[in-house]
């Protein structure tokens, strides 16, 4: 006798096949070995109590407020921890009780269907990429004189063309410009100065590069332009909230589009900020700006989502996002992380930005075992391999 490390859904069929359980009933072993844990707010005194006695019933568990049986308290959070399979006879029975409960139903079966087939799929172009195959790499060029790791090294064209065929040769699966440096305490810079940057690159990076090019704004004036010259995707740190014309942009040319968590802006999003739920927050903001997109005609399948390490978050903060990153599955579409030379990584290794490699490749692949499937890095060559034999290892699920 013996523990078995199931680490993997690769791992768990090797160990069926190895005692002759019949394959088709692998994916039912699957959904029961998985447990999860959601997380619901504000149930009534009657709703958490029907809830944690369905969830029983199911052969799962809710913890609540230990008041709730006496009926202390009118209300109270819960923590749901089922298998997925128990979830979906959980929603099933949910169905039939009162309203209290019955109303959680439509949310569940939501979140059921995102975990059990997220969408990972987006299209560029022609193009079909398939997101959880492997981790994928996205190399940074900054065209600007004030980023905070490598303003100015390749504000001048060439400089900028040769960083970015040097990334695709590296490995680099998608090349992120961006013309406007967003680094802590940074000011807005106006679209015609961002386009007089960036143009001059992106046209010369399309007739070199192959990898698809995704271009780093909020404005909707910089991120047409920028389509109309060949780019492939739009990269935005304000989740579509900056400037609203670039809903309209992004769902009148159909391209996959990053919508990033911050907390303020860059000017003033590290002067102490403060959550009273980080994943909680993070997780809702994203869910109501893929909301946003939806309503305004994009596709949720053209949708990705960034928890954005460094903006708006303390060390601890990005330390515990890069922990818990596993609950943006939630949210059933691509994951994008930017742990790159960050300063959370200079705090821990105290090291400046130009040694922060080695803490930035362990991000990553700590990312990507917790389910990011696009890594945003300046080092590309390092990063790629590291990833290479963590994909390989099997650490993604």
């Amino acid at each position: 006798m013996r523990l078995l490390s199931i680490r993997s859904r690769a791992d768990l069929e090797r160990e069926l096949a190895g005692v002759g359980a019949d394959p088709q009933s692998w994916p039912i072993f699957f959904a029961k070995s998985r447990v999860v844990a959601v997380k619901l707010t504000g149930l009534s005194t009657a709703g958490a109590n029907i809830l944690k006695q369905t969830a029983i019933a199911c052969g799962g568990d809710c913890a609540v407020n230990r008041a709730i049986v006496s009926g202390r308290v009118r209300r109270s959070d819960a923590v749901l921890l089922v298998t997925l399979r128990q979830l979906r006879v959980l929603v099933d029975r949910l169905t039939a009780q009162p309203e209290c409960v019955a109303r959680l139903v439509p949310e569940l079966a939501r979140l059921s269907g995102r975990m059990q087939m997220p969408m990972r799929v987006i299209k560029l172009g022609r193009r079909m990429i398939d997101l959880g195959r492997r981790t994928y790499v996205m190399g940074i060029l900054n065209v600007t004189p004030d980023s905070f790791s490598d303003g100015g090294r390749f504000l001048d064209p060439a400089a900028a063309l040769g960083h970015a065929v040097v990334m695709a040769g590296e490995g680099a699966d998608f090349i992120d410009i961006g013309a406007e440096s967003t680094r802590p305490g940074a000011r807005p810079v106006p679209a015609k100065e961002q386009l007089a940057r960036l143009m001059p690159v992106l046209r010369a990076v399309k007739k070199r590069v192959k990898a698809p090019v995704s271009v780093d704004t909020t404005s909707a004036v910089v991120a047409e332009a920028a389509l109309r010259e060949g780019a492939d995707m739009v990269n935005d740190v304000s989740a579509l909230a900056g400037d609203p014309r670039l809903l309209a942009v992004v769902a009148r040319f159909g391209v996959p589009c990053i919508l990033m968590h911050m907390k303020g802006r860059p000017r003033t999003m590290q002067r102490n900020p403060k959550y009273r739920d980080l994943m909680g927050e993070i997780t809702g903001f994203l869910a109501a700006a893929l909301e946003r997109g939806e309503q305004a005609g994009i596709e949720r399948t053209q949708m990705l989502v960034d928890p954005g390490i460094g903006f708006g978050k303390t060390v601890a903060h990005n330390l515990e996002i890069l922990r818990r990153l596993t609950e943006l599955e939630s949210l059933g579409v691509p994951v994008v992380v930017g742990p790159s030379r960050k300063r959370f990584i200079g705090a821990v290794l105290d090291v400046p930005s130009d040694e922060r490699l080695e803490g930035t490749i362990a991000a990553c692949v700590l990312a990507a075992r917790n389910g990011a499937n696009v890594l945003r890095v300046h080092d590309v060559k390092p990063v790629v391999k590291a990833l290479k034999l963590a994909d390989a290892i099997g650490l993604r699920n």
